[in-house]
């Protein structure tokens, strides 16, 4: 059977098996139900890395929701995992970050109330008004609102009394579809998709409150700041004004005029529509007459950074974007200095691919079986140029190599993705129909691989520290298995070695920077505009 490629934006479809609704309800009610009916002490349970897997490709879920899935399935209750992100479970970066159930009972213990009585005008919500006098429980949104600050403060998202009292001042379900429950609204995890096109794929969405809060914290705003936001909800850019403040000057920017509509109504309607201007255009090609900025904050994820964006940013400015890095995603504070960027703050998240000028096209080749189901290999760049040696590659036998590096059950391995992405060539991302041999073993694998002559290769685990975590390793299918699967194990042994539990650094250099500035000790990622460095501080 020959294989076939296609190619098409950065937009994870959704697959067979995950739904076809376009709405997450059901899905994530399925997945939420099987985390919580499973639950075993040896480590992740078998069924709840099946829903993950099923899940994991979703243009619409986030990488905490995913690390509270697993969680589930965790030695550790849930309860103790909340608070340090170094004892959450495989955080997952290539995932977007638009889901829309949240399990708000764990959040610090404070009941969830039932939502306000509430009237509809198109997508527009309103509250009865409680009298000053009434005790906050009356109030089920402010309730939710001091819950999640609380929640939010925690776990180290906020870290400033700006991004908090901003968070505090601004009602999030006013920005959100009308029939969005409150519960939803207020979760730490929950993004709520407000476009899709035909097909079902996100366009546009309010983010969840978790990445909102820390990407105002990246930018480092302060009180009389001019402000670029690239992707209009509307929410967003009402924190920003709350803390820019009355002399600041915030303008949101969206190439979808309808999202863009709906944006500047919504303002308008919580009153602060003379404190933020919103205008449609595709920010990537530069705005002519505006800037420069002190901060730039991108909502949308960009495979590069488009030299507009520079030129509108002031020397010592601030630039938050969510960076995809061969097919993983980091969102990143860079601070220009005039003639580059450097990392100033990471964290793992995902959005809605961003379109127009600097949307990025990945190729996808698709692997049948001998019942005709496939296996989707994605790449984001860097695929080989002829695949045609994978021709038949699923009715090869399947070797298998470990690597002898453990991880106890409840640490995140994001970090392993990243490098993946980055000192591996040849690195992809899988998904399977369901009915492949793949499918049938979810909890065994997963979705990062590599392509090496006539095989591909995958990121397996198997049980380890005496049922308290799992040992990584690799799968391979073809005639060049082991190959395959040595390049990847090889790649795990290093990151155990020079990269595991240690941030990165990232410098981004635009086309025509001196290369003699760069350090010779880094590794590089060509972009279309200018040069992407990572570098990992030495073991100490």
């Amino acid at each position: 059977m020959q294989i076939s490629t296609v190619e098409r934006p950065t937009q994870i479809l959704s697959e067979p098996g995950i739904s076809a609704d376009p709405s997450l309800s059901a899905v994530m009610a399925q997945a939420t139900a099987v985390a919580a009916a499973h639950t075993n002490e040896d480590g992740f349970c078998g069924e709840c890395l099946a829903a993950w897997g099923r899940l994991a490709l979703h243009p619409c879920l986030s990488a905490r929701w995913a690390d509270a899935l697993l969680a589930r399935c965790s030695p550790e209750p849930l309860s103790t995992l909340q608070g340090s992100p170094t004892r959450r479970p495989a955080a997952i970066a290539l995932m977007n970050s638009q889901n829309v159930v949240q399990d708000v009972s764990v959040t610090k213990g404070i009941p969830v109330t039932e939502p306000a009585t509430e009237s509809h005008d198109d997508d527009h919500r309103t509250h009865t008004a409680a009298s000053p006098r009434e005790s906050l429980r009356t109030d089920p949104a402010g309730e939710l609102r001091s819950a999640l600050v609380e929640r939010l403060r925690a776990d180290g998202k906020i870290t400033s009394a700006a991004v908090e009292a901003a968070v505090r001042a601004v009602a999030r379900e006013r920005f959100l579809p009308a029939d969005t429950p409150l519960e939803v609204a207020y979760g730490v995890d929950n993004s709520v998709v407000t476009k899709r096109d035909a097909h079902g794929v996100a366009l546009s969405s309010v983010s969840a409150a978790y990445i909102q809060a820390r990407m105002l914290e990246q930018a480092e705003l302060q009180p009389g700041m001019s402000v670029l936001e690239v992707g209009s909800g509307g929410l967003n850019a009402a924190m920003i004004a709350e803390i820019v403040g009355p002399e600041g000057h915030v303008l949101s920017v969206d190439i979808d005029s309808e999202v863009t509509d709906r944006a500047a109504r919504l303002l308008d309607e919580a009153g602060y529509g003379k404190r933020v201007r919103v205008i449609a255009a595709d920010a990537a090609e530069g705005l002519p007459g505006e800037g420069p900025f002190d901060a730039i904050i991108v909502t949308v994820g960009a495979w590069d950074i488009a030299p507009a964006w520079l030129e509108q940013l002031k020397d010592g400015g601030v630039l938050v974007l969510p960076l995809i890095m061969n097919g993983v995603t980091r969102t990143i504070g860079f601070r220009f200095d005039g003639e580059a960027l450097a990392s100033t703050s990471t964290e793992v998240a995902g959005f809605v691919p961003m379109q127009g000028i600097g949307q990025h096209p990945e190729r996808v080749f698709l692997l049948p079986d001998a019942n005709g189901k496939q296996v989707k290999l994605r790449f984001d760049s860097g695929a080989p140029q002829d695949m045609s040696a994978l021709d038949s590659v699923l009715a090869t036998d399947r070797v298998q190599v470990w690597s002898g590096v453990t991880i106890p059950h409840g640490v995140s391995f994001a970090d392993l993705h990243l490098w993946f992405a980055w000192y591996l060539p040849g690195f992809c991302l899988l998904a399977v129909d369901e009915g492949t041999e793949l499918a049938a073993e979810y909890g065994k694998w997963f979705p990062f691989g590599v392509v090496r002559g006539s095989a591909f290769a995958y990121l397996a685990v198997r049980p380890a520290l005496d049922g308290g975590g799992v040992e990584f390793g690799a799968s391979a299918y073809g005639r060049d298995g082991e190959l395959a699967a040595m390049a990847m194990v090889e790649q795990i042994k290093a990151w155990d070695r020079d990269g595991r539990h240690r941030d990165p650094s990232f410098t981004y250099w635009p086309s025509g920077t001196e290369k003699s500035l760069r350090s010779a000790d880094v590794a590089v990622m060509d972009k279309t505009h200018g040069v992407l460095t990572i570098s990992w501080p030495a073991r100490g």
